[in-house]
């Protein structure tokens, strides 16, 4: 069990707590080894990230057999699983080449929505569960569980060996927009320091023009060697000081651009408007599979050794969805998990992951606030099938929610939950429907925008 998953329940007090609190308990949090922070699995998986870029095709095949045939055995104990599996005779002790994977069932995400509870593997008690939620970048929320002690720092080694592609290193000093609450209110503060991490969290939902002078003096007083923002945010920041004449007075080693879809186009103006190289990531709070840019491409290429990726059939539009198993997280295996996401591929290379385009709602006084932040780790959506937002003019917004059988029912949770995010300066309505609007194509939409941005 690693310490930051033991102190994982204490977040949002650390976080809610005054800013001389916070700094002090972050320094002793930060004084502490990374071995007892992190636990014994964080250096098993930096050890893994760091040998992986040198290994050849039959190494990377003979892990994938291995690591496949751990995931499934542990799922096979769950009933679900058990069932699903016994239904499509399959044997995952008999599982021996990649080839065998194509017999599994696939996953969705209503199938974690309708039955969580049933895909746990009982080997493994509550004390080593963590439970997550995410809205989802389709609108989908889903709640899962993570494996105490390995999930979270397997994420925070892989990370930092992707980031330190360009430069980054542990304990560098990190500017962070993207999607920390600050306040609720449309004027309060901007900013707020974590000491546990040597992070300045800047608030995503007050990045604006008639704000911009408090971000430029927070980032020049901190001095950040990095900027890890959504991409939205990062083209939001370099386009008013464009626009502005404001400048940063320090150089940024990189730009840490993930959870949205950054295009060639956007990272070139980044970088060149920076004199600072832009990295940019594919990852979901699934944690099933993670892609990022190499040391010298742009295209993104998935770890090996986090998960095991698969591409469903092409759309009409050639795009290929991508479909990911786990590995590692023997609490809650998901196998064959139709993430939404979908790639363009070209000649075997991922060209872009299609999606998680820039959508936003905008507030009464002209605050544009991004959909990924809102889509933030949170239970207010915990239970609906969907949720979408709409929106036919600024400040007023209507939240359409597609309950589950699990949902308790609790609108008053969801209304603060959103509001706290929104801020003081929207007007929300809350409206149970028995389906949201979908694409032609039958994939649900997050936003349905009638502005004129």
């Amino acid at each position: 069990m690693s310490l930051e998953d033991s102190l994982y329940p204490l977040l949002k007090l650390y976080e809610a707590a005054p800013q001389p609190l916070k700094s002090l308990a972050g320094r002793v949090y930060r004084s502490i080894p990374s071995s007892l922070r992190y636990g014994p699995a964080y250096k098993q998986f930096q050890y893994e990230a760091q040998q992986v870029e040198s290994w050849d095709a039959e190494t990377i095949r003979s892990y994938h057999i291995t690591a496949l045939r751990n995931s499934l055995i542990a799922a096979a104990k769950a009933p679900f699983y058990a069932e699903r599996f016994a239904a499509c005779g399959v044997d995952p002790a008999k599982f021996n080449t990649l080839e065998q994977l194509a017999g599994y069932p696939l996953l969705t995400k209503q199938d974690l929505i309708l039955h969580r509870e049933q895909m746990v593997n009982p080997e493994f008690d509550a004390r080593q569960r963590l439970y997550i939620t995410t809205g989802g970048s389709s609108g989908v929320p889903v709640g899962f569980y993570l494996h105490k002690g390995v999930s979270r720092p397997k994420e925070q080694a892989y990370l930092e060996a992707q980031w330190s592609r360009r430069g980054y290193r542990v304990a560098d000093r990190v500017a962070v927009i993207r999607g920390g609450v600050t306040t609720s209110k449309a004027g309060g503060g901007i900013s707020y320091f974590d000491a546990t991490r040597n992070w300045l969290t800047l608030s995503s939902y007050h990045l604006g023009l008639n704000r911009l002078p408090e971000y430029v003096a927070a980032l020049n007083h901190f001095r950040p060697q990095h900027l890890h923002a959504y991409p939205s945010a990062a083209l939001m920041l370099a386009r008013g000081l464009e626009q502005t004449g404001l400048k940063l007075d320090f150089k940024l080693t990189s730009l840490l651009c993930g959870s949205e879809k950054l295009t060639a186009e956007s990272q070139q103006y980044l970088e060149q408007f920076f004199n600072a190289k832009v990295f940019h990531w594919y990852g979901h709070s699934e944690r099933v599979v993670l892609a990022a840019q190499g040391r010298t491409s742009d295209h993104l290429h998935f770890w090996p050794t986090y998960g095991f990726v698969e591409f469903g059939a092409p759309d009409a539009e050639g795009n290929r969805e991508i479909i990911g198993t786990s590995f590692h997280n023997h609490v809650m295996p998901l196998i064959r998990y139709r993430t939404g996401d979908y790639a363009k591929i070209k000649d075997g290379e991922i060209l872009e992951i299609v999606g998680r385009d820039y959508e936003f709602l905008v507030s009464a006084t002209g605050r544009r606030i991004s959909l990924t932040a809102i889509n933030m780790h949170d239970r207010i959506f915990d239970g609906l099938l969907a949720v979408q937002f709409f929106q036919e003019q600024a400040g007023v917004v209507e939240c359409r929610f597609q309950p589950g059988p699990q949902w308790q029912r609790n609108q008053d949770a969801m209304r603060i939950g959103i509001l706290r995010k929104l801020g003081d300066d929207f007007t929300l309505t809350l409206r149970e429907v028995t389906e949201v609007e979908k694409t032609s194509s039958g994939k649900h939409k997050w936003l349905v925008s009638k502005l004129q941005q």
